[in-house]
Protein backbone atom coordinates (compact mmCIF):
# COMPACT_ATOMS: atom_id res chain seq x y z
CA UNK A 1 0.00 0.00 0.00
CA UNK A 2 1.28 3.44 -0.88
CA UNK A 3 2.52 5.30 2.13
CA UNK A 4 0.67 8.40 1.03
CA UNK A 5 -2.70 6.57 0.71
CA UNK A 6 -4.46 6.25 4.02
CA UNK A 7 -5.92 2.84 4.77
CA UNK A 8 -9.70 2.38 4.60
CA UNK A 9 -9.82 2.26 8.36
CA UNK A 10 -8.24 5.71 8.57
CA UNK A 11 -10.68 7.02 5.89
CA UNK A 12 -13.55 5.65 7.86
CA UNK A 13 -12.13 7.19 11.06
CA UNK A 14 -11.80 10.55 9.31
CA UNK A 15 -15.41 10.32 7.93
CA UNK A 16 -14.33 9.99 4.28
CA UNK A 17 -16.09 7.42 2.04
CA UNK A 18 -14.01 4.65 0.58
CA UNK A 19 -13.13 4.89 -3.18
CA UNK A 20 -15.49 2.06 -4.10
CA UNK A 21 -18.30 3.74 -2.31
CA UNK A 22 -17.60 7.02 -4.06
CA UNK A 23 -17.51 5.29 -7.41
CA UNK A 24 -20.76 3.49 -6.66
CA UNK A 25 -22.40 6.76 -5.63
CA UNK A 26 -21.26 8.52 -8.82
CA UNK A 27 -22.55 5.69 -10.96
CA UNK A 28 -25.86 5.79 -9.11
CA UNK A 29 -26.17 9.52 -9.69
CA UNK A 30 -25.25 9.09 -13.38
CA UNK A 31 -27.81 6.32 -13.79
CA UNK A 32 -30.46 8.48 -12.11
CA UNK A 33 -29.66 11.37 -14.45
CA UNK A 34 -29.88 9.08 -17.47
CA UNK A 35 -33.17 7.62 -16.28
CA UNK A 36 -34.59 11.08 -15.64
CA UNK A 37 -33.38 12.22 -19.06
CA UNK A 38 -34.96 9.22 -20.75
CA UNK A 39 -38.21 9.81 -18.88
CA UNK A 40 -38.20 13.48 -19.82
CA UNK A 41 -37.45 12.61 -23.45
CA UNK A 42 -40.20 9.99 -23.47
CA UNK A 43 -42.69 12.43 -21.95
CA UNK A 44 -41.67 15.10 -24.47
CA UNK A 45 -42.08 12.69 -27.36
CA UNK A 46 -45.44 11.54 -26.05
CA UNK A 47 -46.92 14.94 -25.29
CA UNK A 48 -45.05 17.20 -27.76
CA UNK A 49 -42.87 15.36 -30.26
CA UNK A 50 -45.64 13.03 -31.39
CA UNK A 51 -47.69 16.10 -32.32
CA UNK A 52 -45.01 17.71 -34.47
CA UNK A 53 -43.54 17.03 -37.89
CA UNK A 54 -40.54 18.89 -39.22
CA UNK A 55 -38.42 19.23 -42.32
CA UNK A 56 -35.52 21.28 -43.56
CA UNK A 57 -36.57 20.71 -47.18
CA UNK A 58 -38.51 23.96 -47.35
CA UNK A 59 -38.06 27.04 -49.50
CA UNK A 60 -39.52 30.54 -49.69
CA UNK A 61 -41.82 31.35 -52.59
CA UNK A 62 -44.04 34.23 -53.64
CA UNK A 63 -46.65 35.18 -56.23
CA UNK A 64 -44.25 36.97 -58.55
CA UNK A 65 -45.86 39.60 -60.81
CA UNK A 66 -44.55 39.70 -64.37
CA UNK A 67 -44.48 43.17 -65.94
CA UNK A 68 -45.45 42.92 -69.62
CA UNK A 69 -46.42 45.71 -72.05
CA UNK A 70 -50.04 45.85 -73.22
CA UNK A 71 -49.07 48.03 -76.19
CA UNK A 72 -46.03 47.81 -78.43
CA UNK A 73 -43.55 50.62 -78.89
CA UNK A 74 -40.02 51.89 -78.29
CA UNK A 75 -38.88 52.45 -74.71
CA UNK A 76 -38.43 56.14 -73.89
CA UNK A 77 -37.55 55.88 -70.19
CA UNK A 78 -36.67 53.19 -67.65
CA UNK A 79 -37.38 54.55 -64.17
CA UNK A 80 -36.20 51.66 -61.96
CA UNK A 81 -33.13 49.52 -61.48
CA UNK A 82 -32.57 45.94 -60.38
CA UNK A 83 -33.26 45.27 -56.64
CA UNK A 84 -35.14 48.56 -56.24
CA UNK A 85 -38.11 48.49 -53.88
CA UNK A 86 -41.24 49.88 -55.53
CA UNK A 87 -44.81 50.58 -54.45
CA UNK A 88 -47.95 49.40 -56.20
CA UNK A 89 -48.82 51.77 -59.04
CA UNK A 90 -45.34 53.29 -59.24
CA UNK A 91 -44.23 54.01 -62.86
CA UNK A 92 -41.55 51.61 -64.07
CA UNK A 93 -41.14 52.13 -67.82
CA UNK A 94 -42.37 54.83 -70.22
CA UNK A 95 -42.92 54.02 -73.90
CA UNK A 96 -42.87 56.55 -76.74
CA UNK A 97 -46.49 57.79 -76.89
CA UNK A 98 -46.40 59.73 -80.19
CA UNK A 99 -48.53 57.20 -82.09
CA UNK A 100 -50.91 56.84 -79.17
CA UNK A 101 -51.46 60.60 -78.96
CA UNK A 102 -52.20 60.79 -82.69
CA UNK A 103 -54.69 57.94 -82.31
CA UNK A 104 -56.42 59.85 -79.51
CA UNK A 105 -56.64 62.99 -81.66
CA UNK A 106 -58.08 60.96 -84.56
CA UNK A 107 -60.65 59.31 -82.28
CA UNK A 108 -61.66 62.71 -80.84
CA UNK A 109 -62.23 64.03 -84.38
CA UNK A 110 -64.28 60.95 -85.27
CA UNK A 111 -66.42 61.48 -82.17
CA UNK A 112 -67.06 65.10 -83.16
CA UNK A 113 -68.11 63.97 -86.64
CA UNK A 114 -70.45 61.35 -85.20
CA UNK A 115 -72.07 63.88 -82.87
CA UNK A 116 -72.67 66.32 -85.72
CA UNK A 117 -74.00 63.55 -87.92
CA UNK A 118 -76.51 62.54 -85.26
CA UNK A 119 -77.56 66.17 -84.77
CA UNK A 120 -78.15 66.21 -88.52
CA UNK A 121 -80.47 63.23 -88.12
CA UNK A 122 -82.62 65.18 -85.66
CA UNK A 123 -82.61 68.27 -87.89
CA UNK A 124 -83.51 66.14 -90.93
CA UNK A 125 -86.49 64.71 -89.07
CA UNK A 126 -88.12 68.14 -88.99
CA UNK A 127 -87.33 68.79 -92.66
CA UNK A 128 -88.62 65.36 -93.67
CA UNK A 129 -91.81 66.02 -91.73
CA UNK A 130 -92.31 69.20 -93.77
CA UNK A 131 -91.67 67.27 -96.99
CA UNK A 132 -94.25 64.68 -95.98
CA UNK A 133 -96.81 67.43 -95.35
CA UNK A 134 -96.03 68.91 -98.78
CA UNK A 135 -96.58 65.50 -100.42
CA UNK A 136 -99.97 65.23 -98.66
CA UNK A 137 -100.84 68.69 -100.00
CA UNK A 138 -99.84 67.56 -103.49
CA UNK A 139 -102.23 64.62 -103.19
CA UNK A 140 -105.08 66.92 -102.13
CA UNK A 141 -104.33 69.25 -105.04
CA UNK A 142 -104.25 66.30 -107.45
CA UNK A 143 -107.58 65.06 -106.15
CA UNK A 144 -109.04 68.52 -106.65
CA UNK A 145 -107.65 68.60 -110.17
CA UNK A 146 -109.26 65.19 -110.81
CA UNK A 147 -112.62 66.49 -109.62
CA UNK A 148 -112.31 69.61 -111.79
CA UNK A 149 -111.20 67.56 -114.82
CA UNK A 150 -114.10 65.18 -114.28
CA UNK A 151 -116.58 68.05 -114.28
CA UNK A 152 -115.07 69.48 -117.46
CA UNK A 153 -115.26 66.02 -119.06
CA UNK A 154 -118.94 65.61 -118.19
CA UNK A 155 -119.68 69.09 -119.54
CA UNK A 156 -117.80 68.34 -122.76
CA UNK A 157 -119.58 64.99 -123.13
CA UNK A 158 -123.00 66.63 -122.72
CA UNK A 159 -122.15 69.41 -125.15
CA UNK A 160 -120.85 66.87 -127.69
CA UNK A 161 -123.97 64.76 -127.36
CA UNK A 162 -126.16 67.82 -127.88
CA UNK A 163 -124.17 68.88 -130.96
CA UNK A 164 -124.40 65.37 -132.39
CA UNK A 165 -128.22 65.40 -132.02
CA UNK A 166 -128.54 68.76 -133.77
CA UNK A 167 -126.08 67.93 -136.50
CA UNK A 168 -128.57 65.58 -138.22
CA UNK A 169 -131.06 68.41 -138.72
CA UNK A 170 -128.38 70.80 -139.94
CA UNK A 171 -128.81 73.15 -136.95
CA UNK A 172 -125.09 72.75 -135.98
CA UNK A 173 -122.29 73.37 -138.37
CA UNK A 174 -119.46 70.97 -138.85
CA UNK A 175 -117.00 73.37 -137.25
CA UNK A 176 -119.04 73.54 -134.06
CA UNK A 177 -119.28 69.76 -133.95
CA UNK A 178 -115.52 69.44 -134.42
CA UNK A 179 -114.89 72.01 -131.68
CA UNK A 180 -117.15 70.10 -129.30
CA UNK A 181 -115.37 66.87 -130.16
CA UNK A 182 -111.99 68.49 -129.43
CA UNK A 183 -113.16 69.86 -126.11
CA UNK A 184 -114.36 66.39 -125.11
CA UNK A 185 -111.00 64.83 -126.07
CA UNK A 186 -109.13 67.58 -124.21
CA UNK A 187 -111.26 67.04 -121.12
CA UNK A 188 -110.50 63.32 -121.22
CA UNK A 189 -106.75 64.02 -121.43
CA UNK A 190 -106.97 66.54 -118.60
CA UNK A 191 -108.70 63.99 -116.40
CA UNK A 192 -106.06 61.37 -117.21
CA UNK A 193 -103.31 63.90 -116.44
CA UNK A 194 -104.94 64.78 -113.13
CA UNK A 195 -105.15 61.11 -112.20
CA UNK A 196 -101.49 60.60 -113.15
CA UNK A 197 -100.53 63.63 -111.03
CA UNK A 198 -102.41 62.10 -108.11
CA UNK A 199 -100.56 58.78 -108.57
CA UNK A 200 -97.26 60.64 -108.65
CA UNK A 201 -98.20 62.57 -105.51
CA UNK A 202 -99.03 59.30 -103.76
CA UNK A 203 -95.69 57.84 -104.81
CA UNK A 204 -93.88 60.96 -103.61
CA UNK A 205 -95.62 60.69 -100.25
CA UNK A 206 -94.59 57.02 -99.96
CA UNK A 207 -91.00 57.94 -100.72
CA UNK A 208 -91.11 60.76 -98.17
CA UNK A 209 -92.55 58.42 -95.56
CA UNK A 210 -89.78 55.87 -96.25
CA UNK A 211 -87.06 58.50 -95.98
CA UNK A 212 -88.50 59.76 -92.71
CA UNK A 213 -88.79 56.19 -91.37
CA UNK A 214 -85.13 55.56 -92.20
CA UNK A 215 -84.12 58.76 -90.43
CA UNK A 216 -86.38 57.92 -87.48
CA UNK A 217 -84.70 54.52 -87.15
CA UNK A 218 -81.39 56.35 -86.60
CA UNK A 219 -82.72 58.50 -83.77
CA UNK A 220 -85.64 56.64 -82.22
CA UNK A 221 -85.45 55.35 -78.65
CA UNK A 222 -82.21 57.06 -77.60
CA UNK A 223 -80.96 60.52 -76.82
CA UNK A 224 -78.31 62.03 -79.11
CA UNK A 225 -75.53 61.21 -76.61
CA UNK A 226 -76.55 57.52 -76.56
CA UNK A 227 -76.94 57.15 -80.31
CA UNK A 228 -75.10 54.04 -81.59
CA UNK A 229 -72.90 56.08 -83.93
CA UNK A 230 -71.87 58.38 -81.08
CA UNK A 231 -71.45 55.47 -78.67
CA UNK A 232 -69.18 53.65 -81.14
CA UNK A 233 -67.04 56.73 -81.69
CA UNK A 234 -66.82 57.32 -77.93
CA UNK A 235 -65.79 53.69 -77.37
CA UNK A 236 -63.03 54.05 -79.95
CA UNK A 237 -61.88 57.20 -78.21
CA UNK A 238 -61.79 55.31 -74.89
CA UNK A 239 -59.71 52.58 -76.53
CA UNK A 240 -57.27 55.16 -77.85
CA UNK A 241 -57.00 56.87 -74.47
CA UNK A 242 -56.49 53.51 -72.76
CA UNK A 243 -53.66 52.70 -75.19
CA UNK A 244 -52.12 56.08 -74.35
CA UNK A 245 -52.33 55.33 -70.62
CA UNK A 246 -50.71 51.96 -71.19
CA UNK A 247 -47.58 53.58 -72.58
CA UNK A 248 -46.66 54.08 -68.90
CA UNK A 249 -46.04 50.67 -67.32
CA UNK A 250 -46.73 50.68 -63.58
CA UNK A 251 -45.93 48.23 -60.81
CA UNK A 252 -48.90 45.87 -60.33
CA UNK A 253 -47.87 45.12 -56.73
CA UNK A 254 -45.40 46.37 -54.14
CA UNK A 255 -42.10 44.52 -54.05
CA UNK A 256 -38.55 44.32 -55.36
CA UNK A 257 -37.61 44.74 -59.02
CA UNK A 258 -36.03 41.56 -60.36
CA UNK A 259 -34.98 40.17 -63.75
CA UNK A 260 -35.06 43.58 -65.46
CA UNK A 261 -34.65 42.94 -69.19
CA UNK A 262 -35.42 46.32 -70.75
CA UNK A 263 -33.29 49.24 -71.91
CA UNK A 264 -33.99 52.69 -73.36
CA UNK A 265 -34.57 52.49 -77.12
CA UNK A 266 -35.59 48.85 -77.07
CA UNK A 267 -38.67 47.95 -79.12
CA UNK A 268 -40.95 45.97 -76.83
CA UNK A 269 -43.76 43.70 -78.00
CA UNK A 270 -47.13 43.07 -76.43
CA UNK A 271 -46.90 40.37 -73.76
CA UNK A 272 -43.08 40.19 -73.70
CA UNK A 273 -41.85 40.08 -70.05
CA UNK A 274 -39.50 42.96 -69.28
CA UNK A 275 -39.13 42.58 -65.50
CA UNK A 276 -40.66 40.93 -62.44
CA UNK A 277 -41.86 42.35 -59.14
CA UNK A 278 -41.26 40.06 -56.17
CA UNK A 279 -43.42 40.83 -53.11
CA UNK A 280 -41.50 40.86 -49.83
CA UNK A 281 -44.42 40.96 -47.39
CA UNK A 282 -46.62 38.32 -49.02
CA UNK A 283 -44.26 35.38 -49.24
CA UNK A 284 -45.07 31.77 -48.48
CA UNK A 285 -43.10 28.58 -47.87
CA UNK A 286 -43.36 25.30 -49.74
CA UNK A 287 -42.24 22.64 -47.27
CA UNK A 288 -41.63 19.21 -48.77
CA UNK A 289 -42.62 16.66 -46.13
CA UNK A 290 -42.21 12.93 -46.46
CA UNK A 291 -45.36 11.04 -47.14
CA UNK A 292 -45.04 9.21 -43.79
CA UNK A 293 -45.25 12.59 -42.00
CA UNK A 294 -48.51 13.79 -43.49
CA UNK A 295 -51.01 11.55 -41.71
CA UNK A 296 -52.10 14.28 -39.30
CA UNK A 297 -51.25 17.43 -41.27
CA UNK A 298 -54.33 19.56 -41.88
CA UNK A 299 -54.94 23.06 -43.30
CA UNK A 300 -54.94 25.76 -40.64
CA UNK A 301 -52.41 24.11 -38.31
CA UNK A 302 -49.76 26.44 -36.85
CA UNK A 303 -46.19 26.27 -38.14
CA UNK A 304 -42.96 27.57 -36.66
CA UNK A 305 -40.16 28.32 -39.11
CA UNK A 306 -36.57 29.48 -39.06
CA UNK A 307 -34.45 30.76 -41.91
CA UNK A 308 -30.81 30.19 -42.63
CA UNK A 309 -30.65 33.90 -43.44
CA UNK A 310 -31.47 35.04 -39.89
CA UNK A 311 -30.59 31.92 -37.91
CA UNK A 312 -32.54 30.26 -35.13
CA UNK A 313 -32.89 33.48 -33.16
CA UNK A 314 -35.63 34.75 -35.50
CA UNK A 315 -38.81 32.71 -35.51
CA UNK A 316 -41.42 32.97 -38.24
CA UNK A 317 -44.98 31.86 -37.63
CA UNK A 318 -47.45 30.70 -40.20
CA UNK A 319 -50.29 28.33 -40.93
CA UNK A 320 -50.78 25.46 -43.32
CA UNK A 321 -52.75 26.62 -46.33
CA UNK A 322 -53.02 23.22 -47.96
CA UNK A 323 -51.28 20.22 -49.47
CA UNK A 324 -50.29 19.89 -53.10
CA UNK A 325 -52.33 17.66 -55.36
CA UNK A 326 -49.37 15.39 -56.03
CA UNK A 327 -45.79 14.61 -55.16
CA UNK A 328 -42.87 16.43 -56.68
CA UNK A 329 -41.95 13.43 -58.82
CA UNK A 330 -45.48 13.25 -60.25
CA UNK A 331 -45.14 16.77 -61.66
CA UNK A 332 -41.57 16.40 -62.86
CA UNK A 333 -40.71 16.82 -66.52
CA UNK A 334 -40.10 13.08 -66.84
CA UNK A 335 -42.24 11.29 -64.20
CA UNK A 336 -40.84 8.13 -62.66
CA UNK A 337 -42.06 4.88 -64.26
CA UNK A 338 -42.84 2.91 -61.13
CA UNK A 339 -44.22 0.02 -63.19
CA UNK A 340 -40.77 -0.84 -64.50
CA UNK A 341 -39.22 -4.14 -63.55
CA UNK A 342 -36.24 -2.68 -61.67
CA UNK A 343 -38.42 -0.57 -59.38
CA UNK A 344 -36.99 0.55 -56.04
CA UNK A 345 -39.28 2.16 -53.49
CA UNK A 346 -38.32 5.73 -52.61
CA UNK A 347 -40.12 7.73 -49.94
CA UNK A 348 -41.92 10.52 -51.76
CA UNK A 349 -42.36 14.11 -50.63
CA UNK A 350 -45.50 16.24 -50.93
CA UNK A 351 -45.27 20.06 -51.01
CA UNK A 352 -47.16 21.74 -48.17
CA UNK A 353 -47.99 25.41 -48.71
CA UNK A 354 -47.49 27.55 -45.57
CA UNK A 355 -48.68 31.15 -45.30
CA UNK A 356 -46.40 33.47 -43.31
CA UNK A 357 -47.28 36.38 -41.03
CA UNK A 358 -47.01 39.62 -43.08
CA UNK A 359 -45.95 41.63 -40.01
CA UNK A 360 -43.02 39.29 -39.41
CA UNK A 361 -42.09 39.47 -43.08
CA UNK A 362 -42.01 43.26 -42.92
CA UNK A 363 -39.73 43.08 -39.89
CA UNK A 364 -37.49 40.40 -41.42
CA UNK A 365 -37.92 40.32 -45.21
CA UNK A 366 -37.32 37.05 -47.01
CA UNK A 367 -36.35 36.40 -50.62
CA UNK A 368 -37.75 33.65 -52.79
CA UNK A 369 -35.65 30.50 -52.87
CA UNK A 370 -34.23 30.86 -49.35
CA UNK A 371 -33.99 27.70 -47.24
CA UNK A 372 -36.28 27.29 -44.24
CA UNK A 373 -36.81 24.83 -41.42
CA UNK A 374 -40.50 24.14 -40.75
CA UNK A 375 -42.16 22.49 -37.76
CA UNK A 376 -45.92 21.84 -37.94
CA UNK A 377 -47.95 21.46 -34.75
CA UNK A 378 -50.37 18.64 -35.64
CA UNK A 379 -52.14 18.59 -32.26
CA UNK A 380 -55.11 20.46 -33.74
CA UNK A 381 -56.67 17.74 -35.87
Amino acid sequence: MDAQTPPPAIDAALGKPAPNMRRRRLLTILAAVVVVGVVIWALYQFFVGSHQVSTDNAYVGAEVAQVTPLVAGPVAKVLVVETQVVKAGQPLVVLDDSDARLAVAEAEAALGQAERKVKGYYASDTALGGQLAARNADILRAEADIASAGSDLERARTDLARRNALAASGAVSGDELTTAQNRFTTAQAALAAARAARAQALANRTAAEGTRDVNAANISGVAPAQNPDVALARARLDVARLALQRTVLKAPIAGVVSKRQVQVGQQVAVGAPIMAIVPTDHAYVDANFKEVQLDHVRPGQPVTLTSDLYGGGVKFHGRVRGLSGGTGSAFSLIPAQNASGNWIKVVQRVPVRIDLDPAELRAHPLRIGLSMDAVIDTSAR
